[in-house]
């Protein structure tokens, strides 16, 4: 699989979240956060600052969810991108 042009293709990383008092906070509470943890697993021939394997931050709203190769990814473009850590 080959991302073409300025799109990403990410691995959504689950993250599981607590409060400060030591709650962990449900997946349906999770959800509803705009920005979402993700492995780069492919970027487009014409994406400049991410690499394969770099841990990103992006806004779960811009993008597409695939079934690619029997695993579900996410296609996103470059500028929906937050953060890289």
């Amino acid at each position: 699989m080959q991302a073409i042009g300025k799109y990403i293709i990410i691995k959504t990383i689950e993250e599981e979240i607590t409060t400060k008092s030591g709650l962990l906070l449900s997946s349906e509470e999770t959800s509803k956060l705009r920005y979402r943890k993700g492995e780069v697993l492919n970027v487009g021939t014409d994406v400049n600052h991410l690499k394969e394997g770099d841990i990103i931050h992006y806004d779960q709203a811009g993008g597409h969810t695939m079934l690619l190769q029997n695993e579900v990814v996410d296609i996103i473009l470059e500028s929906h991108v937050v953060v890289v850590l």
